[in-house]
């Protein structure tokens, strides 16, 4: 309540929840309702957190007209109130989860399936340490066709992808300003920026959390953020998996570590191979990638990025400083030993690309699993077992996998197996430009 305390202009208050897509499901309120809205929350139907990507009900759903469409009750997050930096008037946020009217936690909510796994991890004495990187592209999408959109600075178009180029970092400058204003206004870390592989691709990362919900909630704010912001300025800011065929797609990499109650991280034994827990983490992310492709990977769209060559991963290994791997270990110090795991794309629901993770290497933590050994080389040269090459395969491998069984209640399961079953049977029916429209701002 701080926040909107020193802000008596605000007139209205947004309030949202994550649905299974990501897609913020809320409520435009009076800003009079504040203290109402922080101390009791508000309603909406169970159903509203697992619609499809159109926004249109689950068919068949039990949710919806089998059950009567009920109410769960929505209670802020521990973020309280926040700016919305990309809207005109001065607007208040107030980021919320749903639960039971008993009080349980409401369990097709992914907020609370990342909340389930950060309980595992209590329970057995253990924090995980979190941080993300986010690439998205900036794009000009009012013609007929995408295009990098001109430089505020000197009205051109670079049409090269210019990787780490400080040209294409400065030609936005003015957008890159406001945007880290809007992360501390709205208490998201944000860290480095560079420019991508693809033309206005760039990448910022969010510095580590110990604290994975707040993780998670950085990069789902951040998405926001982004989307928003970039309106502002005229053009589109889009975490799409891959807008352009012939350039490289957008990732969300997620590095992590695991503390003790001693505050020490169990992947360090000193050397630079990393401890024996690092292998069995390792191992249980290896084990689960296959059913948890569906995570990273939940749109058709997302599908044209994880191709050979193309710098996302295709196989189902792990290596030591090596991008070409799905799961890298970066070097560093042996204080800061961590994994990288770089399937995710730009297009995913952050809580349940964290949630799947942090779960899987618990997975392989309890199972003192071991994995393959680590490759060294071209990843797409190994013969490695590859990831489900299709949108549907990987709906059927998240529906059956016995690992995402550990992590994730039946009920999230089976709803988002409805969802993801729904959405592939209409996407048929859509053209290349309309699948492009349709997912451009909306993931």
């Amino acid at each position: 309540m701080d926040w909107f305390r020193e802000h008596p202009d605000v007139k209205t208050i947004r309030v949202a929840a994550a649905d299974l897509n990501g897609v913020p499901r809320g409520k435009r309120i009076p800003a009079r309702f504040a203290d109402k809205l922080l101390h009791e929350g508000t309603k909406f139907p169970y159903s509203v957190l697992n619609m499809d990507i159109w926004g249109e009900d689950i068919e068949d759903s039990p949710l919806v007209f089998q059950a009567g469409d009920p109410d769960g009750m929505l209670l802020p997050t521990e973020r309280g109130f926040m700016p919305m930096p990309w809207l005109e008037a001065p607007t208040g946020l107030l980021p919320l989860w749903m639960f039971h009217p008993d009080g349980r936690p409401y369990e097709g909510d992914p907020r609370q399936a990342l909340a389930r796994v950060v309980e595992r991890y209590k329970a057995a004495g253990l924090t995980p340490v979190v941080a993300t990187e986010l690439e998205f592209f900036l794009i000009d999408d009012s013609g007929g066709q995408l295009r990098v959109p001109p430089s505020p600075r000197s009205g051109k178009r670079r049409t090269g992808a210019e990787t780490l180029s400080l040209r294409a970092l400065d030609a936005f400058d003015r957008f890159f300003t406001a945007l880290y204003d809007a992360c501390e206004a709205m208490d998201i870390p944000a860290d480095t920026a560079i420019s991508e592989a693809a033309p206005g691709q760039f990448e910022i990362n969010l510095m580590h959390q110990a604290d994975p919900l707040k993780a998670a909630d950085d990069a789902w704010l951040f998405k926001l953020l982004v989307k928003g912001l970039a309106r502002q300025y005229g053009f589109a800011g889009s975490f799409m998996a891959k807008p352009y065929d012939a350039w490289s797609g957008s990732g969300m990499h997620m590095h992590f570590s695991i503390l003790d109650l001693q505050g020490n991280n169990i992947f360090d034994n000193g050397d630079e191979e990393g401890s024996d827990r690092l292998r069995h983490a390792v191992a249980g992310c290896l084990e689960a990638m296959p059913g948890s492709t569906l995570l990273f990977a939940p749109h058709e769209n997302s599908y044209d990025r994880l191709v050979p060559n193309a710098h996302a991963p295709t196989g189902i290994g792990w290596a030591y400083e090596n991008r070409t791997s799905a799961i890298r270990i970066p070097s560093s110090g042996p204080k800061a030993r961590r994994i990288e795991h770089r399937v995710a794309g730009g297009d995913v629901n952050p809580y349940l690309t964290v949630a799947a993770v942090l779960g899987a290497a618990l997975n392989g933590l309890e199972d003192r699993a071991e994995p393959p050994p680590p490759i060294s080389g071209n990843a797409y040269e190994q013969g490695l077992a590859q990831l489900p090459a299709t949108w549907g395969e990987a709906i059927e491998a998240f529906a059956t996998c016995p690992q995402i069984k550990r992590i994730f209640s039946t009920h999230l399961i089976e709803n988002f197996v409805m969802t993801k079953r729904q959405e592939l049977h209409y996407m048929a029916e859509l053209s290349d430009e309309e699948t492009v429209e349709l997912y451009l701002d909306t993931v």
